[in-house]
């Protein structure tokens, strides 16, 4: 039987597609090749060569999930300290959309910053809080972007738009935007790995969907991998009870014969995918374990990241593995922090955060810098919205809370093309809205994308009849933070 009989014209096309990916099939067929387990090799991306020479191999993206507030770490607005328990003008907040958890408050007082010291810092003379003192030491190393913006107001559109470009779920991620792009530099480990670790803070933490890390409609191969903090980093990574290497190969190489028949006759290259993830698996069961072996560390090195960094899935301990991931080229790798969102406790609570990621942040630049791999890795930091100007619930001298803030928000960039020592845009005295060079977060994915030289409008994939983009059909390359 003809098996081109049966097939629909998206399939058709896809198989005809699908030579390359035949002679890619054929190397992880070969037992030679397959079983080399400790043999790195580079798998290509959809791109033949980059738009623009890269300027960063790999991107390390440190995610504040819950909105960290801009005012109390890096956006130093003294005005804030004379306006302290004020109402915030109706001309500031304008026809804001507010959550409705402080749409129906009566008043909107002026919450101050003021028990948090801020000092200047480095040549750049960057304004930073007494709560970052670490980070504060690297602040040459970083380009603060303080006019950051988004439309959506509350966590899981934002977080969707930040990494997907869309607050609607269903498209691919910046990740998987990347490695669908670039390939990876390393076969035998994945190209986009994801790390979540949670933080001091009272406040509950949100949850993290697998969508924001998973490849929508591209191949499903380039979705990142969650490493998990206990047991096997990776489900399934060890073989069962039972089962040695050597008959865990003879599986494989059975289940790949049969799906090669299953793609030759439905065409389908999410088979090849299939075939390739478990080779994956299979070669990780040897660079895995020695990835996360700490052994080898310098006692001095464990000491820069602090106490906490042998602990599994702690942010300590998952920024020391993002510098180990990044020295074998893994191409993205994406912290998660949860515990920012911080509607009340803030003072208190942005203490524990800070406490968190302070240390390990400043340890993580400094390892790379010292290694020579900064120039060549895009650290990014912050989260999906920064927090209200005015207090959420009661104001008091000491406490307060923090709504969503998508009007203006800091995030930061280091290493990998962008310049260092720097602060870009602005925001107006009371911290509310943006008056100078704003950036909008699609800004911000064509610059990480540009970075790594590729064009976001070129880096395209058709689905459903249209080309889609990680920017949609916007974003512009903020190209005065690039070196």
């Amino acid at each position: 039987m003809n098996p081109f009989n049966h097939l629909t014209r998206r399939q058709l096309l896809s198989r005809s597609a699908c030579g390359i990916g035949t002679a890619a099939l054929a190397s992880l067929l070969t037992p030679d090749t397959s079983r080399a387990a400790d043999q790195a090799e580079h798998l290509p991306g959809h791109l033949s060569q980059t738009h623009f020479p890269a300027r960063a191999k790999r991107v390390i993206y440190l995610f504040m999930h819950g909105g960290p507030s801009q005012m109390e770490m890096f956006d130093y607005k003294p005005g804030l300290r004379k306006m302290h328990g004020k109402q915030i003008p109706d001309s500031v907040r304008g026809d804001q959309r507010l959550t409705g958890m402080t749409s129906g408050q009566a008043s909107f007082p002026i919450a101050s910053p003021q028990q948090f010291k801020f000092k200047q810092h480095g040549k750049s003379g960057a304004w930073v809080s007494e709560l970052m003192p670490h980070l504060a030491r690297r602040s040459d190393d970083i380009c603060f972007i303080k006019s950051m913006h988004t439309e959506a107001i509350n966590h899981d559109p934002a977080i969707t738009l930040l990494q997907t470009g869309h607050q609607q779920p269903g498209r691919p991620s910046l990740g998987a935007w990347s490695s669908y792009g670039l390939g990876s530099e390393n076969a035998n480990l994945p190209s986009f790995v994801v790390l979540i670790s949670d933080g001091s803070a009272s406040r509950p933490t949100d949850p993290l969907y697998a969508r924001l890390w998973g490849t929508g409609f591209l191949p499903s191969s380039h979705q990142g991998v969650n490493f998990r903090k206990s047991g096997d980093p990776v489900l399934y990574l060890s073989n069962a009870k039972g089962i040695d290497p050597a008959s865990r190969r003879l599986i494989l190489d059975g289940l790949a014969d049969l799906n090669h028949q299953r793609y030759e006759t439905e065409g389908d290259p999410e088979i090849l995918t299939r075939i390739e993830q478990y080779e994956m698996a299979y070669r990780m069961q040897t660079s895995v374990p020695e990835l996360t072996d700490l052994s080898s560390e310098s006692a001095s090195t464990l000491k820069m990241y602090g106490e906490d960094v042998t602990t599994p899935g702690t942010y300590a301990g998952n920024c020391l593995l993002a510098r180990r991931l990044a020295e074998r080229d893994v191409r993205f790798i994406q912290l998660y922090h949860r515990g920012w969102d911080q509607h009340y406790n803030l003072p208190s609570d942005i203490r524990l955060q800070c406490g968190d990621i302070d240390q390990p942040t400043a340890a993580l630049l400094a390892d790379l810098k010292q290694r020579g791999l900064l120039e060549e890795t895009l650290i990014v930091w912050g989260g999906e919205f920064g927090r209200t100007a005015y207090s959420q619930g009661k104001l008091s001298t000491t406490d307060y809370g923090r709504d969503h803030h998508g009007r203006c928000f800091t995030m930061w960039m280091a290493g990998g093309g962008i310049k260092p020592g720097i602060s870009y845009g602005e925001t107006d005295e009371l911290c509310y809205n943006v008056v100078n060079n704003p950036v909008h977060v699609h800004d911000l994915n064509a610059t990480i994308l540009r970075c790594m030289g590729i064009d976001h409008k070129k880096l395209t994939f058709k689905f459903q009849g249209r080309d889609y983009r990680l920017t949609d059909v916007e974003g512009n390359v903020v190209e005065a933070i690039m070196g």
